[in-house]
């Protein structure tokens, strides 16, 4: 099995929810439509990555000429819907570039610097690195972020919670084992002297 399988089915699982103190039917007691749809996200989010790497390696460009390029559509179309927003609203509470910042507290700047501190260290890794690496990433932190919880917020550890942390550390042990302990190479032949 490839260990990105593991990864995916680790990562997967671990947000699903458990019944708390209720009696559950079963483990996985979402519907049916959920797990597809959960499934179908992770497809896109994988070729979605697979996508950029491409895009993110295809041409010389500088990392930074191609950040800009990337956020160049991001910034425009958040500007679009600030201006729809404000026509929305008739202008009441003015345009939006004179409240941008209302209500930004020293958390609120902290969280803004650490997304684009993010931001750019995933444009690297697509860079020069590649996306498997970006994936097994945010793996170990989304894990270490639910351990850290538990142990800071005394959040409730679950069955899936386990479950999804053995998965993926299964993966990862999967991925970076040497091929030979995985499966069984042929036997080469040393060519016969003439």
């Amino acid at each position: 099995m490839d260990g990105n399988y593991f990864t995916g089915c680790g990562n997967y699982y671990k947000p699903v929810k458990g019944c708390g103190d209720a009696p559950c039917d079963s483990v996985f007691s979402a519907p049916f439509q959920g797990y597809m749809l959960g499934i179908l996200s992770a497809c896109l989010s994988a070729l979605a990555g697979v996508y950029t790497e491409y895009l993110m390696k295809k041409n010389s460009d500088s990392l930074y000429w191609q950040n800009v390029q990337l956020y160049t559509f991001g910034v425009i179309f958040n500007m679009g819907w600030l201006v729809y927003g404000d026509f929305k609203a008739g202008f009441e509470m003015g345009p939006w570039w004179q409240r941008l910042f209302n209500g930004y507290s020293i958390t609120t700047w902290i969280v803004v610097f650490n997304l684009g501190s993010t931001g750019l260290l995933v444009s690297w890794l697509m860079k020069y690195s590649d996306n498997i690496v970006k994936v097994y990433s945010t793996s170990m932190a989304m894990l270490l972020t639910m351990v850290l919880s538990v142990y800071l917020f005394n959040v409730r550890a679950t069955v899936q919670l386990f479950l999804g942390i053995v998965i993926c550390i299964i993966s990862l042990q999967m991925y970076f084992m040497p091929v030979h302990m995985l499966v069984e190479l042929p036997q080469t032949l040393p060519a016969a002297s003439k």
